[in-house]
Parts: structure tokens; sequence; C-alpha cells
């Protein structure tokens, strides 16, 4: 079994699409840690605000057979792939680290995941998992996080 996280994002519908995910993650892979919810202004792309969140699980699925689950779930839940990347989504669900993993694969697989540079990201991981090392850097995400610019990239709680 792998200690994989992932980042669930929204900014269409955030809380109908991110519940549906939690419940759909919990049903394929059981007890899960999850992180404080946070909005933030979109990143790339002028967009509606997004909503953010952090989920800890433990998985017998390899990364590309994982990240094509989530693949799946995020077309399930109206993730439209005819726009472009940086653009309004109803989910998006990414693998941030699986374990102690360094690598990239099709579907853009990229782990571990570059947005950890960015706080819809980095804080909710910080929420769930402060001492856990990054695999490059290993730094923890308490450590990444306090040395984080907060004023940057501003987060708002957001309850769902």
């Amino acid at each position: 079994m792998a200690r994989v996280y992932l980042s669930l994002g929204s900014n269409q519908e955030p809380h109908r699409y991110l519940r549906a995910a939690l419940e759909a993650l919990r049903a394929r892979f059981g007890a899960l840690d999850v992180s404080p919810a946070y909005r933030s202004a979109a990143v790339g792309f002028n967009g509606a605000d997004f909503i953010n969140l952090a989920v800890g699980l433990d998985t017998e699925l390899a990364p590309t057979a994982l990240n094509e689950w989530l693949h799946a779930l995020e077309d399930r839940n109206g993730r439209r792939r005819d726009v472009p990347r940086y653009s309004d989504r109803t989910l998006d669900v990414d693998i941030v680290l699986y374990d102690d993993l360094v690598t990239q694969g099709p579907g853009h697989l990229d782990i571990p995941r570059k947005e950890l540079k960015h706080a819809f990201v980095l804080k909710p991981m910080v929420d769930i998992a402060p001492t856990l090392r990054h695999p490059v850097s290993g730094r923890t995400m308490a450590e990444l996080w306090a040395a984080f610019p907060v004023d940057r990239e501003p987060l708002v709680t957001e309850a769902l």
C-alpha cells in the first residue's frame, strides 16, 4: 500500500463537486484524511475563485492507474477536456505526493506536483501532513509553509 496525497479543487459549483469527489474517494479507498477547504483566486487565468482541499489516502494502485482513476472521477463529474488546460472546471484532482516517489508520466502525471509552490495546495497539505517531507527538497510541509509569502496568495477558510 502506498500513502498518497491529492489536491482537489473546483470553481464551478465547488461545494457540490468537492463533496461528490470526497464521497467517491471514500467509497473506493476507505478512510481519508481531509484538510479544511480554502477559497483562493484562480491561478494562471481569469476565472471564478477556486475552493481547494487536500486528501490523504492509502492505495494499492500504481501512480498511472491511480491517475487514470482520478481522471475518470473528474470526467464523471463534468470535467471538460475540450477547453484550455487553465480554465474553469467542475473538478480537478491531482496526485501531489505518492510515498517518496519522483516521477512523470502520461495524463499530466507529475509527482511531486509542482503546484506545491502555491498556497492552495501547500496549506491544505500542511493541515493534514505537517511533518511529511518533500521527496526532493527534504523539507517538511510545515517548513515549506513557514517560508511561504502568505500575502502573495491569500486564502480564506471555506466550509464545505
